[in-house]
């Protein structure tokens, strides 16, 4: 049952736990620091004067190392549960998100693709997001001519995330030592080689998925009913379900471009949000994506923080999502039917 907080409150709390989770990530690390020093490291490049306390040491590890990382978790965590939230409320199952309908499958097989055998020729995010639309149009094709259910969309789902999985593994056959390594690392989600030329290239995509599917976010509402009722109301449901659809593959394959496969942002946050902020998308893709910036950036820290060797963060979602997930699964039952 949803808690139903009032949505002025859940977006400020939220907002604030995300800043005292980012304050923590930036301190978090091999070199110590307080919290003093760290705002003094912080503040230095606008206030000089203010900043003497602050060692060239500190300001090269945060500048250069930690405050990309952190960002760049920040808005890859906003882009997954955004994404998931949005096709979740798109097909209005609990189920659904973007690795059950073949987008991040087709987007790690692309991607895998341009690391392997392309390299620099074509940008990793461009063939992601190519493979990523083949995946979810044979999706929704497939799907449509067996009956277009829910259930025959997700067996569809199935069955393309299996047939990506399979060509992956072609092509990690077929790469050679030093590409395997490098895609291996990759494919287990990883903060790890994060810099501000990754924050470059990433956050633009995001940034253009993020605000158009926030201001879409009322319409959710309307594409959630059939074709027939929202010809009724002047929606043209087929076209704005196709828009949705790009943008959550935009998300998701400029996510998995970046950083590798990390599961369970999509499909845990969105019950978080309903449990918290209810049914209705207005609230909740906004409360999504502030709940999944600060949870991936919480879980990396744990991934960096909990041993002296640093475990790729997507393993750690997975090892933490499947129990987090059925507790709110069963808590979130009754939020769907309104």
């Amino acid at each position: 049952m949803a808690l139903k907080v009032k949505g002025s409150f859940c977006w400020v709390a939220a907002s604030l736990v995300l800043l005292l989770i980012f304050l923590l990530s930036l301190a978090i690390g091999s070199y110590h620091m307080s919290l003093s020093q760290l705002t003094a490291t912080l503040i230095s490049p606008f206030f000089p004067s203010l900043g003497e306390t602050s060692s060239e040491v500190a300001r090269s590890i945060v500048f250069r190392i930690r405050l990309p990382r952190v960002l760049l978790a920040m808005i890859v965590g906003c882009g997954l549960a955004l994404s998931g939230a949005s096709l979740q409320a798109l097909f209005r199952n609990p189920l659904v998100n973007e690795y059950l309908l073949g987008l991040s499958s087709g987007a790690a097989f692309g991607a895998a693709v341009s690391i392997v055998f392309i390299g620099n020729k074509v940008p990793v995010q461009l063939s992601a997001f190519f493979f990523s639309l083949i995946a979810v149009f044979t999706v929704l094709s497939v799907s449509r001519r067996a009956g277009g259910s829910i259930v025959s969309l997700l067996l569809t789902g199935v069955i393309v995330s299996a047939f990506f999985s399979a060509l992956l593994t072609v092509v990690e056959y077929l790469a050679s030592p030093y590409s395997l390594q490098a895609l291996f690392f990759w494919l287990m989600g990883s903060f790890s080689l994060s810099g501000w030329r990754e924050m470059a290239i990433t956050f633009p995509l995001i940034l253009v998925g993020t605000i158009f599917l926030l201001l879409f976010r009322w319409r959710l509402n309307l594409l959630s009913l059939s074709e027939e009722e929202g010809r009724a109301l002047g929606v043209n449901v087929r076209r704005e379900k196709l828009i949705v659809i790009a943008l959550a593959t935009l998300l998701t394959s400029a996510a998995v471009a970046a950083v590798g496969i990390i599961g369970w942002i999509g499909l845990i946050v969105p019950h978080l949000a309903r449990m918290i902020a209810g049914a209705d998308n207005r609230r909740v893709l906004p409360l999504s994506a502030l709940l999944g910036a600060a949870i991936l950036l919480a879980a990396d820290d744990l991934a960096r923080g909990l041993t002296s060797f640093e475990i790729p963060v997507g393993i750690f979602t997975s090892l933490i999502g499947i129990p987090l997930f059925i507790y709110l699964l069963k808590k979130n039952s009754r939020v769907w039917l309104g």
